[in-house]
């Protein structure tokens, strides 16, 4: 059964990164590029990219993960961006 959350990294247009977690990358995607259920952070950092992303086993296993990439520095998260083919939304 493919996994129903997922981490995922943003590029913002000031070339910072974001990290979250979601059930849904293209819908959330959009909420951060589009609708005002984007994070404050992206919502003035707009467009956002998709640069990376990986599957949870739970949701609890994801927000896990979250953390841990969220204490990474920013060259070990470009370095795990680098680490995984482009993505295909």
């Amino acid at each position: 059964m493919p996994s129903s959350w997922f981490v995922y990294m943003l590029q913002c247009s000031d070339r910072t990164l974001y990290t979250g977690i979601t059930t849904d990358l293209q819908r959330r995607l959009r909420e951060h590029n589009e609708a005002k259920a984007g994070a404050r952070y992206t919502r003035v950092r707009r467009p956002v990219t998709l640069v990376y992303s990986e599957p949870a086993g739970s949701r609890s296993e994801a927000a896990r993960r979250e953390a841990q990439i969220k204490k990474l520095s920013r060259c070990e998260k470009l370095l795990l961006v680098a680490s995984l083919p482009p993505h295909n939304l």
